[in-house]
């Protein structure tokens, strides 16, 4: 396969870990965001593993011309008229799919922040579904992936958890992630 050669042998990324094939449903957090690169990063590791992984986006994105193409990427819309919350939005969208593996940014951006967004950690209590956390290690030149872990109801502890595994992964601009006070 073309993507695996060009990714692991051309530009030296591996695979620490993998994603969970048996899982039909989660929500995956990549971090850290803090470039473009990320995205082709997580291209080549969802095409090179052959997983399927969503996204959500507003409803308007996903009407004609562009809708089609949303769609075949892994695209969900979410109508924000029904509710404010965006993430009982999201919850909708898990609990009408038979299969959907919603990757997303803990920190909501690729800028510097002091602490994590929340919405994903409510998203997968509410759809009663595993995070999976991956990491754009750009030092070592891999992508770090975690076994399924479902939240509890200690949020402190929960993030506790997914600060520790990100502690230590570079991102391709490791002046712009918070690795240092995120407890």
């Amino acid at each position: 396969m073309i993507s695996k050669f060009i990714f692991t042998k051309i530009l030296g990324w591996k695979f620490n870990g993998e994603f969970p094939k048996e899982l039909k449903k989660y929500v995956l957090i990549g971090a850290p965001h803090t470039s473009w690169e990320d995205f082709y990063v997580g291209l080549f590791s969802r095409n090179i593993t052959k997983t399927k992984l969503n996204f959500v986006g507003k409803k308007s994105l996903f009407k004609p011309p562009f809708g089609f193409f949303f769609r075949a990427l892994g695209g969900a819309p979410i109508d924000r008229t029904k509710s404010s919350n965006v993430v009982d939005a999201i919850i909708d969208v898990f609990n009408s799919k038979e299969e959907f593996r919603l990757a997303i940014s803990p920190e909501g951006t690729r800028q510097y922040v002091d602490k994590w967004k929340t919405g994903f950690y409510y998203i997968a209590k509410g759809a009663n579904v595993p995070i999976v956390m991956l990491g754009f290690d750009f030092e070592n030149k891999q992508v770090k992936l975690s076994k399924p872990f479902y939240v509890t109801d200690d949020i402190k502890s929960d993030f506790a958890h997914f600060y520790a595994f990100y502690k230590d992964i570079k991102g391709a601009k490791p002046e712009l992630f918070n690795n240092k006070n995120l407890l």
